[in-house]
């Protein structure tokens, strides 16, 4: 392999498997990233999502199954892989005693990197980091501790980012600025692949899927996934809303109920069962009755709710 495919193809992989002791975690992935997409992972927690972008990115030998990344051979070329992947873990793990300036050049000199003042001056720029430069890492919040763990993990200029649930108990604004970062990153042709639990995060991806307890059950944009599930979603506002939500519990129609603020949202797969059953449950009520599109959210939810946990005792 020599690292530059044609077809466009940042990862293909096919058949993946993996297995920690006695309990399979991964289950036949088989997927496609193309270059210069944001593409995201969705899952409940343990359900494979980090066991598969490790897998797909060179850094954890599969059981069985093949593929590229970066047009190189995922069981053969690990080495090669990894000069060109940026890993962002989701724990912050550099060097707390070390200030911002000190981390990046000792990044750096893993890196045997050339010119290794320019290149880490260079990265403190980039990312807004050169007037926080002497500051410990310890000390910093937890939005400019991920700005130092992204200029870290392209500091050697990889072709790939694999994030890790990088926005985890980050503030709001300092996630906006980080997702318009990676949309810089992926328009110059930087692939990017990430794990989060963030549903706003999800709809700024180009591409989505959805891992359950190791099965890939849905692929495609927000878009797609949600039109794929055929769900109808009605929205009830008003009071006794908890009292209502019981009452609808398995109920002709109904698939989830959730609650959103001072609503709750109701999806079904039967858009005619789900109205009737609706209707007949708010007439002489005071509740309101409203047609709502279908969120990535409730599909979400939904998909959650149908998976099968691999690590139950019966499973």
């Amino acid at each position: 392999m020599n690292g530059t495919p044609s077809s466009g193809l940042a990862i293909d992989v096919h058949g993946l498997n993996k297995h920690f002791g006695d309990k399979q975690v991964v289950i036949d992935l088989s997927m496609q990233v193309r270059r210069g997409e944001i593409f995201g992972f969705l899952g409940p927690n343990g359900s494979g999502k980090t066991t598969s972008l490790r897998m797909m990115c060179g850094l954890l030998t599969p059981d069985s199954g093949s593929g590229t990344c970066l047009g190189f051979d995922i069981l053969r070329d690990s080495a090669d892989i990894k000069r060109n992947v940026g890993y962002m873990t989701q724990r912050f793990s550099y060097w707390d005693d070390l200030t911002i300036r000190e981390n990046l050049d000792f990044v750096a000199r893993l890196y045997q990197m050339p010119d290794r003042r320019a290149t880490v001056q260079h990265a403190l720029d980039h990312l807004g980091l050169t007037e926080r430069a002497h500051q410990l890492a310890g000390a910093l919040s937890g939005g400019w501790k991920q700005r130092l763990a992204l200029a870290a993990c392209m500091l050697h200029k990889p072709q790939l980012l694999l994030l890790d649930e990088p926005t985890a108990g980050v503030d709001p604004m300092a996630r906006r600025d980080f997702w318009e970062e990676l949309h810089r990153l992926a328009a110059s042709g930087i692939s990017v692949l990430v794990t989060t639990h963030y549903m706003d995060e999800a709809e700024r991806c180009h591409k989505l899927a959805y891992i359950a307890y190791g099965r890939l059950l849905a692929l495609g944009s927000a878009n797609e996934i949600i039109a794929a599930q055929k769900l109808d979603t009605w929205l009830i506002h008003g009071t006794h809303l908890v009292e209502l939500t019981e009452q609808l519990r398995a109920q002709p129609g109904i698939s989830q109920i959730v609650a959103f603020g001072t609503a709750i949202h109701v999806s079904g797969t039967d858009a005619a069962a789900l109205e009737r059953t609706l209707r007949a449950a708010v007439a002489d009520t005071d509740s309101h009755l409203e047609r709502a599109p279908t969120t990535l959210e409730d599909t979400f939810i939904y998909l959650m709710g149908r998976s099968r946990d691999n690590y139950r005792a019966d499973a």
